[in-house]
């Protein structure tokens, strides 16, 4: 378990400390509750698969720009078929898979 990542993803706006890698090590700063260990990982799970999915995210927006955005132009002004343009799309998506929701 992340604990600083499960922190900045469900508890922005708050202050903490982490002195170490685990829940002990943890002083809360905020006028919010401090999360139990329990609740954290508990939230481990999705923050993982949140992460997960935003980098397939970043790295298909970079092949997207780089490979299917030039061919969508290239479509448009009738150099190549829309087929291709597709085509190219989806092995953006077939190269980078979402991972499996939790």
């Amino acid at each position: 378990m992340d604990i600083p990542t499960i922190l900045t993803s469900k508890y922005s706006g708050t202050e903490w400390t982490l002195s170490g890698d685990d829940y002990t090590g943890l002083t809360w700063h905020s006028d919010t509750p401090k999360p139990s260990e329990a609740e954290l990982a508990n939230l481990w799970p999705q923050v993982q698969y949140e992460t997960a999915y935003a980098r397939v995210e970043q790295a298909r927006q970079a092949e997207y720009q780089a490979t299917t955005d030039p061919l969508f132009f290239e479509f448009q002004r009738g150099d190549v078929t829309e087929q291709a343009w597709l085509d190219a799309v989806q092995a953006v998506k077939d190269a980078n898979p979402y991972p499996e929701a939790v």
